[in-house]
């Protein structure tokens, strides 16, 4: 790893003394939690969890006229997860390594590891909270016509291995993707589009190798009338996953109001579709809402969608938020009602309520420099019993979470020859 970044500072240095512009940054940032019914309601017989995991990024940016490049060298850690005379660090690894290669004013190409990221984060995200975050193995092609109109077209193919025959895909994600994804302005109006079609690859009964694509398509339009955004975006998903029809669609709307250059706030709903616990037809009901920053949503505590199964029974979550911000400090804090989207049956086969529960979530930051700020929250669920027949656990314990984080970013230096 060492002889890897001294390598690439030489050469990227080099490119900059007779190329335009060359940035190195890095990123330093240790987060403390405890976890005390994270994701899930927690069992009295346990203990909560303490821990301190860290994110450590080199950044390496190189651009010019038609060329841009750039590579993030990451390690993710948990404080303690290796001896302190280790040899090797195993959390070493790539998340970023991308070319972009302008060929006109208005078409550029992007091959490699990089983040898809679009409009709200719902369905592409960069998953920033996570410490590894979220980055794809992708050929990206963007056509900006004008500052109001853009149009990307994306497409990836993953293998594990290189092979001699075709072998199936052992990676617990995607064999392949194609999308395309448009946002234009209109006055006050912002209007995007994605058409996005994932092959997932699987194992037949009979052993065959197989890949069955789902699509998944929808508008997400915005307007902004003074002090008021409003948004909203429908999502459907069609076609077919291991072998099974799907059927899946989500709806999601918020309102934010700016009552002064202190004081914002906003009332929002979602609805992710589900399927009756009683249904035992093969259909894929339950919306999966794929490479989107899934902890943004739904609660911070991450009960849902966050890699966190809940029965496939949907949700609806009904949430607003009150925000305030002033010089270097800034906090936030966010209600969520939660309700499952369809039928819940208890041990003895009744159908219960569709209440979940409540959430309460807060957040303080505070920018001590221009490149160092701490940051830390604590959310708290008031869950039903509903959440234990989904969950498991138990939903009159402390079901609390505590996190504390301080990140750096510096830049380390430029270099910029015209």
């Amino acid at each position: 790893m060492r002889k890897v970044v001294l390598s690439m500072i030489v050469v990227l240095f080099c490119m900059s003394v007779n190329g335009q512009e060359f940035d190195l940054s890095a990123e330093i940032r240790p987060r403390f939690e405890n976890r005390h019914g994270f994701q899930t309601l927690f069992d009295e017989s346990q203990d909560a969890a303490n821990f301190i995991s860290q994110r450590t990024r080199l950044n390496f940016d190189f651009e010019k006229s038609y060329l841009r490049l750039k590579v993030s060298l990451q390690n993710v850690r948990i404080w303690g997860d290796v001896p302190t005379l280790a040899k090797d660090d195993k959390n070493n690894s790539v998340h970023e390594a991308w070319a972009e290669l302008a060929l006109s004013k208005s078409v550029a190409v992007k091959f490699g590891r990089q983040v898809i990221s679009y409009d709200d984060q719902r369905i592409f995200g960069g998953v920033d909270w996570a410490q590894q975050a979220r980055s794809h193995d992708a050929l990206v092609i963007h056509y900006v016509p004008s500052k109001k109109h853009r149009l990307d077209l994306g497409y990836a193919l993953n293998a594990d291995n290189e092979t001699i025959v075709r072998e199936r895909y052992q990676i617990n994600q995607y064999k392949n993707f194609q999308y395309g994804w448009y946002h234009g302005i209109f006055g006050k109006f912002g209007l995007s589009f994605l058409i996005l079609n994932t092959g997932f690859e699987y194992q037949k009964p009979t052993n065959d190798t197989k890949v069955d694509y789902m699509q998944t398509w929808g508008p997400r339009l915005t307007y902004k009338l003074g002090k008021l955004d409003l948004s909203l975006a429908g999502y459907w998903q069609t076609g077919k996953l291991m072998g099974n029809t799907v059927e899946a669609g989500y709806a999601g709307g918020i309102a934010k109001y700016n009552i002064n250059n202190n004081f914002s706030i906003g009332v929002g709903y979602e609805y992710l579709s589900g399927k009756d616990m009683t249904d035992t037809s093969d259909k894929v009901k339950a919306f999966n809402p794929l490479f989107g920053t899934n902890h943004k949503f739904n609660g911070w505590m991450d009960y849902f969608y966050v890699g966190n199964p809940h029965g496939g029974v949907g949700l609806s979550d009904f949430n607003g938020q009150l925000n305030y911000k002033k010089g270097k400090f800034a906090a936030t804090i966010q209600p969520h009602v939660f309700a499952a989207a369809n039928t819940i049956v208890d041990g003895a086969g009744r159908t219960t309520s569709k209440t979940l529960g409540t959430e309460i979530d807060l957040q303080l930051s505070y920018k001590m420099f221009r490149d160092i700020q701490l940051t830390g929250g604590y959310s708290q669920m008031f869950a039903t019993e509903e959440m234990e027949l989904l969950k498991g656990g138990d939903k009159d314990a402390t079901n609390n979470w505590v996190w504390l984080m301080i990140t750096f970013k510096p830049n380390l230096f430029s270099i910029v020859k015209e």
